[in-house]
C-alpha cells in the first residue's frame, strides 16, 4: 500500500505529532475534532481535511488511526451509527496506536473482520518528539498480511516496528512494560523521598544506586526531575500510568491470576491522582512521597 489515504482520530500529544510527521511524509490526512481544536487546526493548516464524525471520516479513509486515552474512548470512537465500524469497507485497517485492554481489542477486531477489514493493535513506546522524527517504538500485533501492508507507513513514523503475534498481544506487551517501568519509577521517587527522610543528599543516593546494576533510563527520568527540576524528562502523565497500571492488573484478574507487585504502584498513583495530582508527570510522584513522609 502506497501512500494511502489516512484518518486520524485523537490528536492529544502524540497524536498530534503523529500526524505532523504523516503529513510531512506527503500523505493525505483526514482528522475530527475530539477534545480541543488547536492541534486539529494546525493539521487544517498542514492541508488535513476535517470530518464531523468518525463513520464520515472512516468512509474517506483507506487506513483509520486511534491514538486515544481509553479503552473506553477506542469503543466509543469505533461502535454506534456514527463510529468508525459503521463505515468501513472491505481491506481497509483500522490501527489502535493507544494502550488498550487486550479483551476490549480482540472484540473490535471481531467486529472489524465481520466488515472485512483489519485491526491492528499497536502500542507505542518512546514521545512525542521522537514521533516527529519518526523515532517511535511501535509495537504491532493482528493479521500478519495486514501489517505487511501497512508497514511502510508504520516505517515512516518509527524506529523499531514489531510485529508480536495475534491481535491483542501489543497492548498485551505494551501493559506488561508499563507496569514494570511504573514500578520501577514509584519505587525511584519512593527511594528519592527516603533519602530525604533519612538527611542523604538526592545526588548522594543516584550516584550510588547509578553506579551498579540497578541503573536504567526510568531511573534517569525520574532523578531528571528529583534532582534536576525537569518533568519533561518523562514526559507521562500520572492518571495515565494510574490507567496503564490499573489496565495491567486487570489483565491479570481476567487470566485469573493475582497481581503482588502492581498493587502498591496502583495505590501510590491512585492516591496522587486524588489529591489533584493527576496532570503532574510521573517523576513528580517524588513530590507525592516527600509529602506523605512529613511528619506532624
Amino acid at each position: 500500500m502506497t501512500q494511502p489515504t489516512i484518518g486520524f482520530i485523537g490528536l492529544g500529544l502524540m497524536g498530534s505529532a503523529m500526524v505532523e510527521r504523516l503529513q510531512a511524509q506527503g500523505y493525505a490526512l483526514n482528522v475530527i475534532a475530539n477534545r480541543s481544536r488547536a492541534n486539529v487546526d494546525a493539521a487544517i493548516g498542514r492541508g488535513a481535511t476535517e470530518f464531523k464524525t468518525s463513520r464520515e471520516l472512516s468512509e474517506a479513509s483507506d487506513i483509520v488511526m486511534l491514538c486515544m486515552d481509553t479503552s473506553a474512548s477506542v469503543e466509543g470512537r469505533m461502535m454506534g451509527e456514527d463510529g468508525v465500524l459503521a463505515g468501513l469497507s472491505s481491506g481497509n485497517v483500522v490501527i489502535d496506536f493507544g494502550t488498550s485492554l487486550p479483551g476490549s481489542t480482540r472484540m473490535l477486531g471481531e467486529k472489524v473482520a465481520e466488515k472485512g477489514a483489519d485491526y491492528l493493535d499497536a502500542p507505542l513506546g518512546r514521545t512525542p518528539a521522537h514521533a516527529v522524527d519518526g523515532l517511535l517504538n511501535i509495537m504491532t500485533a493482528g493479521d500478519k498480511d495486514a501489517f505487511d501492508k501497512v508497514r511502510p507507513v508504520l516505517d515512516d513514523l518509527g524506529e523499531n516496528v514489531f510485529h508480536l503475534g495475534p491481535l491483542g498481544a501489543g497492548h498485551t506487551v505494551k501493559l506488561i512494560n508499563n507496569f514494570f517501568g511504573m514500578t520501577v519509577a514509584n519505587s525511584m521517587a519512593e527511594a528519592f523521598a527516603m533519602a530525604d527522610l533519612a538527611g542523604v543528599e538526592r545526588q548522594t543516593l543516584y550516584d550510588v544506586m547509578s553506579a551498579g546494576p540497578l541503573h536504567s533510563g526510568m531511573m534517569d527520568f525520574v532523578k531528571g526531575y528529583a534532582v534536576d527540576g525537569d518533568p519533561a524528562q518523562l514526559a507521562f502523565a500520572i492518571k495515565n500510568a494510574r490507567k496503564d497500571v490499573g489496565y495491567y492488573a486487570t489483565m491479570a484478574d481476567d487470566a485469573g491470576v493475582p497481581s503482588l507487585m502492581s498493587g502498591a504502584a496502583k495505590q501510590a498513583l491512585a492516591l496522587a491522582v486524588a489529591q489533584g495530582r493527576g496532570e503532574d508527570m510521573v517523576s513528580q510522584m517524588t513530590d507525592f512521597f516527600a509529602d506523605l513522609f512529613k511528619k506532624p
